[in-house]
């Protein structure tokens, strides 16, 4: 794909990895509509700042509206609650599902045919290791990520014959805001965000960007003893 000539739309672009991802596609040559649900948090140079609540249809339909001509959408903009699915509140859980899957779905929904109508592109949705394999102390997190990597299967195929090119990108730990607290090994966004869009310019359907998302998903063959070894 050739990125110098394509226009994006990254959703939660004014921090973390979804500005890194709209540095690395704008120093590609691509133009860059940064998402953000306040445009005014939006401070990356050439990128074009636009009000997007993936949470709010109004929001949504605004923003597809605005645009027009999007070949490339990266689904990014998350949550993350740390809810508990035993104790949790029931809103804190279905905040996670509205961010990470229907947020998602009605994102798609909106620009999929702007794509289609240019003849094509991409979607990336980010996706993480915990797509494959659950924390309990983040269980909503987790069943909202499962539930966008199947998401991310049917539209793959869905879209296909539109010449949209659907992708996941897995990945753990980043060094952002989401995960200040987590005293872990954690990768350096913008090394992702090249990891990510060298997978869309390649056409990659499936995106791995560290040992620990390979580690994951080859545990996945293995069962529930490899992905789980704590359990009796």
């Amino acid at each position: 794909m050739d990125l110098s000539t394509s226009t994006a739309l990254v959703t939660g672009a004014n921090r973390g990895l979804g500005r890194a991802l709209a540095a690395e596609l704008l120093s590609r040559g691509a133009t860059v509509y940064a998402g953000a649900r306040n445009p005014d948090q939006v401070d990356l140079p050439g990128a074009k700042p636009i009000a997007l609540d993936i949470t709010n249809p109004a929001s949504v339909t605004a923003a597809a509206k605005a645009t027009g001509d999007v070949t490339i959408l990266v689904n990014n903009a998350g949550s993350s609650t740390g809810a508990d699915l035993l104790t949790a509140d029931l809103d804190d859980i279905r905040l996670e599902m509205d961010t990470h899957y229907l947020g998602t779905l009605s994102v798609v929904r909106a620009f999929a045919p702007q794509i289609a109508a240019s003849g094509g592109g991409s979607i990336l949705n980010v996706l993480s290791v915990l797509s494959w394999v659950s924390f309990p102390q983040s269980g909503a997190y987790c069943a909202a990520k499962s539930a966008e990597w199947s998401l991310t299967n049917a539209l793959r195929v869905q879209l296909a014959d539109q010449n949209i090119r659907v992708a996941g990108l897995h990945v753990g730990y980043m060094d952002t805001d989401m995960v200040r607290a987590v005293d872990a090994a954690k990768s350096d966004p913008a090394d992702i965000a090249k990891i990510a869009v060298d997978g869309i310019a390649t056409g990659a359907y499936e995106i791995l960007a560290d040992d620990t998302s390979r580690q994951a998903q080859a545990a996945l063959a293995g069962g529930v003893s490899a992905l789980y070894p704590q359990l009796p």
